[in-house]
Protein backbone atom coordinates (compact mmCIF):
# COMPACT_ATOMS: atom_id res chain seq x y z
CA UNK A 1 0.00 0.00 0.00
CA UNK A 2 3.05 2.32 0.52
CA UNK A 3 4.56 1.78 -2.78
CA UNK A 4 1.77 2.49 -4.33
CA UNK A 5 1.29 5.72 -2.58
CA UNK A 6 4.93 6.78 -3.40
CA UNK A 7 4.44 5.59 -6.75
CA UNK A 8 1.35 8.16 -7.33
CA UNK A 9 3.12 11.11 -5.58
CA UNK A 10 6.42 10.66 -8.14
CA UNK A 11 4.05 10.24 -11.15
CA UNK A 12 2.22 13.15 -10.69
CA UNK A 13 5.35 14.96 -9.68
CA UNK A 14 6.55 14.15 -13.02
CA UNK A 15 3.21 15.84 -14.66
CA UNK A 16 3.27 19.19 -12.92
CA UNK A 17 6.60 20.50 -14.74
CA UNK A 18 5.35 20.05 -18.54
CA UNK A 19 2.10 22.21 -17.22
CA UNK A 20 3.92 24.85 -15.36
CA UNK A 21 6.27 25.51 -18.44
CA UNK A 22 4.20 25.00 -22.07
CA UNK A 23 5.82 28.66 -23.56
CA UNK A 24 9.42 29.20 -23.65
CA UNK A 25 11.86 30.71 -26.47
CA UNK A 26 15.03 29.18 -28.00
CA UNK A 27 16.70 30.75 -25.24
CA UNK A 28 14.24 29.26 -22.20
CA UNK A 29 12.83 32.15 -21.38
CA UNK A 30 8.90 32.62 -20.73
CA UNK A 31 7.22 33.99 -23.56
CA UNK A 32 3.45 35.07 -24.19
CA UNK A 33 2.21 31.23 -25.87
CA UNK A 34 1.06 31.87 -29.46
CA UNK A 35 -2.55 31.80 -30.26
CA UNK A 36 -4.25 28.18 -30.83
CA UNK A 37 -5.35 28.09 -34.45
CA UNK A 38 -8.94 27.78 -35.00
CA UNK A 39 -10.60 24.22 -36.04
CA UNK A 40 -10.97 23.71 -39.28
CA UNK A 41 -15.09 24.24 -40.86
CA UNK A 42 -16.57 21.34 -40.25
CA UNK A 43 -17.64 19.27 -43.99
CA UNK A 44 -20.81 17.72 -44.64
CA UNK A 45 -21.16 15.24 -47.38
CA UNK A 46 -24.41 14.66 -49.00
CA UNK A 47 -26.76 11.41 -49.70
CA UNK A 48 -24.77 10.77 -52.77
CA UNK A 49 -21.59 11.27 -50.82
CA UNK A 50 -20.59 14.81 -52.50
CA UNK A 51 -19.25 17.23 -50.31
CA UNK A 52 -21.95 20.08 -49.58
CA UNK A 53 -21.94 23.58 -47.44
CA UNK A 54 -23.20 22.40 -44.10
CA UNK A 55 -26.61 23.16 -43.41
CA UNK A 56 -28.23 22.73 -46.64
CA UNK A 57 -31.38 20.04 -46.64
CA UNK A 58 -30.30 16.62 -46.75
CA UNK A 59 -25.87 17.36 -45.97
CA UNK A 60 -25.32 15.53 -42.61
CA UNK A 61 -21.20 15.84 -41.13
CA UNK A 62 -18.53 13.74 -42.56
Amino acid sequence: MRQLMIVFVVAAGLASPSLAAPCKDAKGKFMKCPPVAAAPAARCRTAKGAFAKCGTPGAKPA
